[in-house]
């Protein structure tokens, strides 16, 4: 927003809200000689995290930001160069997977080959830590971790930090699956698929009101009785952001007959909003940021709630702990310590649009 607020006054008519039309009018304004100096120009002009692909005539561009907080992957199908998100990709067309793009690197193809630039000062990299709770898919590989296999470390964790007396460990698909498996395996305990998912209802969470987010989760979800009728459930989602559909799942398992529903959480509370890309809704909304653990837990109507501290998810990446002063992963969802400065965030602020700081929240959900 504030790079677009410059641009138009310079003279640029905007035709949307997209970052990629803003990036589009830092380059067609750069006075660079040719379209990699105008594409250089304008990177060096974004703060916060991007993973961009562009194309000329003759070459592909390829740029992640500084502190490679988004991914990008590098790959080869006969000779040709191929830039992805996620190394699933390469495989849904058959392509070799070839190396992550470094954070800060530029990629240049063309019909001789692959040049590789670093046009920004150097960082110590920042991956957003969420990736591995959520966005990526399970069958991808990030950064050489392997996505399913981090988020059964994940589960395996949870369950040595918050472990319950229960009869069967059942997931909220498909995102909690993952980890409930290795919930499941560390604790001794049933893997059992008591809820099962409608594949053709789309993401819950997105949607703009919460009369259409219950609909969504009734077509989304239904329980399967026959698994959990009777049982003590320990349900595993990945996360908790609004609490209002992880209210209805446990609601739906308490119907179908279960004896008590005990949530737990594969990543800790989501204490603050993301301002890197991602459409999740505003901190004040955030459960966690207006609600201890207690009252979580009594809002969604489980029995006991329990999340993954922020120890235990480095843990389950590899790493002994979080290191306060140099966090090896973005992890400001969690822990309001954002690895960028925010200047929209600061400009709403000054003008009376944003009464909240992002910063300045502390609880999640």
């Amino acid at each position: 927003m504030t790079l677009q607020r410059t641009l138009q006054k310079q003279g640029s008519i905007f035709s949307s809200t997209s970052d990629t039309e803003t990036i589009l009018h830092l380059i067609a304004t750069s006075s660079g000689k040719d379209v990699i100096s105008r594409f250089i120009d304008a990177v060096r002009q974004l703060e916060g995290a991007f993973s961009l692909v562009a194309l000329s005539p003759t070459k592909m561009i390829g740029c992640r930001d500084a502190l490679g907080i988004r991914p990008l992957v590098l790959g080869e199908l006969d000779g040709a160069c191929i830039l992805a998100s996620e190394t699933c990709a390469l495989d849904i067309i058959g392509a070799r997977f070839v190396r992550d793009l470094k954070h800060g690197e530029m990629v240049i193809a063309t019909a001789e080959g692959v040049e590789s630039l670093f046009p920004f000062e150097t960082q110590k990299p920042r991956f957003c830590i969420f990736e591995y709770v959520y966005f990526s898919r399970p069958d991808s590989s990030v950064e050489g971790r392997n996505v399913y296999e981090v988020r059964k470390k994940i589960g395996a964790e949870l369950a040595i930090e918050n472990p319950v007396d229960a009869d069967i460990v059942v997931p909220v698909p498909d995102g909690g699956t993952p980890a409930a498996i290795g919930f499941a395996q560390a604790a001794g305990l049933p893997f059992e698929l008591g809820i099962i998912r409608n594949h053709y209802v789309g993401r819950t969470f997105i949607q703009p009101t919460d009369s259409i987010r219950h609909m969504g989760v009734k077509l989304k979800h239904n329980a399967n009785r026959r698994m959990i009728e009777d049982k003590r459930i320990v349900l595993v989602d990945d996360s908790v952001v609004r609490g209002t559909t992880s209210q209805k799942i446990v609601q739906l398992l308490r119907d179908a007959g279960a004896k008590e529903v005990h949530m737990r959480v594969a990543s800790p509370p989501t204490r603050s909003s993301c301002f890197y890309g991602v459409d999740t809704p505003e901190t004040a909304k955030l459960l966690a940021s207006r609600m201890s653990i207690e009252e979580m837990a009594k809002f969604i109507r489980v029995d006991s709630l329990g999340f993954l501290s922020i120890d235990g998810l480095y843990r389950a990446l590899g790493e002994t702990a979080r290191e306060n002063k140099q966090p090896q992963f973005c992890d400001a969802c969690f822990t309001a310590e954002y690895p960028t400065r925010l200047p929209d965030q600061k400009a709403l602020t000054t003008s009376g649009l944003c009464q909240l700081s992002p910063q300045a929240d502390s609880e999640s959900g």
